[in-house]
């Protein structure tokens, strides 16, 4: 079956996705007479690149600006200001017709495979609806591309899951579902939000081994949303590590894992446990809890926590990432 190509051949140095100072507000109401004055900065002036057929990976801690990043490159939330540039096109505002291309070209996993599949829905209309919205091929050619994406995302023979409800199938059953539907258009991009974090450990490693061998297959690229390193870290082949809505440091991966730099990177990676009792590590003197993105001042956002914090870091704007090594970003007035 013919279907939609999805760019141009693989390259690591040709650069698929754009985002720059892209940002999303959500103004916070005081009630109903009254009118708003606070503004949720979800995602607050970040930029970064994907290249064709790179996994970057997103981490951080919940409340961090993740997901609402993902959304807002795959156009399910409207940014406040910035531009995402996706294969050459400025998608940030576009509409109509050319919305309807865009989705061939870029699609989105979600989280949660027990909310984001129609339970009235049976397997096929799901994974075929995307091919049923944008037009592509005659209900025979549709029933072959949707059984190939079922063998291929491990679910065999196809006829046995085909004509099934999503509640007559495990949980990662499901995903492999969410799988199948987002790639059944060949898109070039692939926002994965933690696709595998509401699975079993058995069940999560044959998911990511899955995902790992589709993008090898199909060249694509992903943006992996997730809140586990070791998940970064075997998927994905750079990292960028966000807090409260800011980018704070990007690397390659092992980069990241073996030499953080921000204080935030390093707290993260102190709390990933080691399967040796005989390794200790050092455990940073992170102050108090999560600060609030609302209205937050314009200082480094994780200046009221970070144990390093210094007069600079007080009176000075949010710092902007700069080169500390080689390919190896953070944005911190200290190092």
């Amino acid at each position: 079956m013919a279907l939609p190509d999805s760019g141009p051949t693989n390259d690591v140095n040709d650069v698929l996705v754009r985002v720059q100072n892209l940002t999303k507000h959500y103004p916070v109401g005081r009630g109903f007479f009254h009118r708003q004055h606070a503004v949720l900065h979800a995602v607050d002036d970040i930029s970064f690149e994907v290249a064709r057929g790179e996994v970057l990976g997103l981490v951080g801690e919940s409340g961090c600006g993740k997901t609402t990043t993902g959304r807002m490159l795959v156009r399910l939330t409207n940014p406040t200001s910035g531009s995402i540039v996706i294969d050459g096109t400025d998608v940030s505002s576009i509409s109509g017709a050319d919305m309807g291309t865009f989705r061939q070209k870029a699609q989105m996993m979600f989280q949660d495979p027990y909310e984001s599949l129609d339970p009235r829905m049976t397997i096929f209309d799901i994974v075929s609806e995307p091919l049923n919205v944008n037009h592509i091929g005659n209900l025979e050619q549709r029933e072959e591309r949707v059984a190939e994406m079922l063998t291929r995302v491990g679910l065999a023979p196809p006829a046995t899951f085909m004509f099934r409800f999503p509640h007559e199938l495990s949980g990662g059953q499901r995903q492999r579902v969410a799988i199948a539907r987002a790639l059944v258009v060949n898109p070039g991009f692939v926002v994965a939000d933690e696709p595998t974090s509401m699975l079993d450990v058995s069940i999560r490693t044959g998911v990511m081994k899955l995902l790992a061998e589709l993008r090898e297959e199909f060249g694509m690229s992903y943006l992996y949303i997730t809140h586990d390193l070791a998940v970064a870290r075997y998927l994905c082949d750079r990292i960028a590590v966000m807090y409260l809505g800011k980018i704070v440091e990007i690397a390659g991966s092992e980069e990241v894992i073996g030499n953080p730099v921000h204080p935030y990177t390093r707290a993260l990676i102190s709390a990933v446990p080691v399967p040796d009792p005989a390794v200790v590590r050092p455990i940073p003197n992170v102050r108090g809890g999560v600060s609030k993105p609302i209205n937050p001042a314009p200082r480094c956002r994780f200046y009221e926590r970070c144990p390093a914090a210094q007069k600079v870091c007080k009176e000075s704007d949010h710092p902007e990432l700069r080169e500390v090594a080689p390919g190896h970003f953070a944005a911190c007035y200290i190092l």
